[in-house]
């Protein structure tokens, strides 16, 4: 059996420890997943700490432990999506206003430009791309995390990547 088997049993027996251990494990994971829905360093931060009241409080419900990271990831995007959807109310610094921030990091321009591309796509097709690209995620795995079928989830990513050729062309950001 895996250390991280052995630590989520003991966390679903009432390990403190065990759990505060295992979670740091895979607490940059989250925080990563987090700030590509939430685009900053504080809401990334509430959402793995929100990630870590829900998992603590539910753990006892995880039916296999070697399925713990996949479990967090998923309650990471739900928490995400639960926060962008609360701070839609929130005005967002219009792109065009970047250059006054006074960066001096020269990839800003295309990193903000993919993430303007990936904001276009659905929460689902943003989801899939996300698992897919930046954490690499299976197929399989995907489809099993958003709880939808296999094909589903084949062809929403391909949708996605379809509408991102589309928009990057239309934004003629290949010059």
């Amino acid at each position: 059996m895996s250390t991280v088997n052995r630590l989520v049993k003991k966390a679903q027996k009432g390990d403190d420890k065990a759990f505060l251990k295992i979670f740091q494990k895979y607490e940059e994971d989250i925080y990563r997943m987090a700030y590509l829905y939430v685009k900053n360093e504080s809401d990334a931060l509430e959402v793995v700490q929100e990630v870590a009241y829900r998992s603590f409080k539910k753990i006892d419900t995880l039916k296999n432990p070697e399925y713990f990271k996949t479990w967090l990831i998923k309650i990471a995007i739900t928490c995400s999506i639960d926060l962008v959807r609360k701070n839609k109310k929130v005005v967002q610094l219009k792109p065009e206003h970047e250059e006054f921030l006074g960066s001096e990091d020269e990839d800003i321009s295309l990193s903000i430009t993919l993430q303007e591309l990936l904001d276009q796509l659905s929460e689902d097709e943003k989801s899939i791309v996300i698992l897919r690209f930046y954490e690499g995620y299976s197929f399989k795995e995907i489809a099993e995390l958003l709880n939808m079928p296999l094909g589903t989830t084949k062809s929403l990513l391909y949708r996605a990547l379809d509408k991102l050729r589309k928009n990057f062309k239309e934004a003629d950001i290949y010059e």
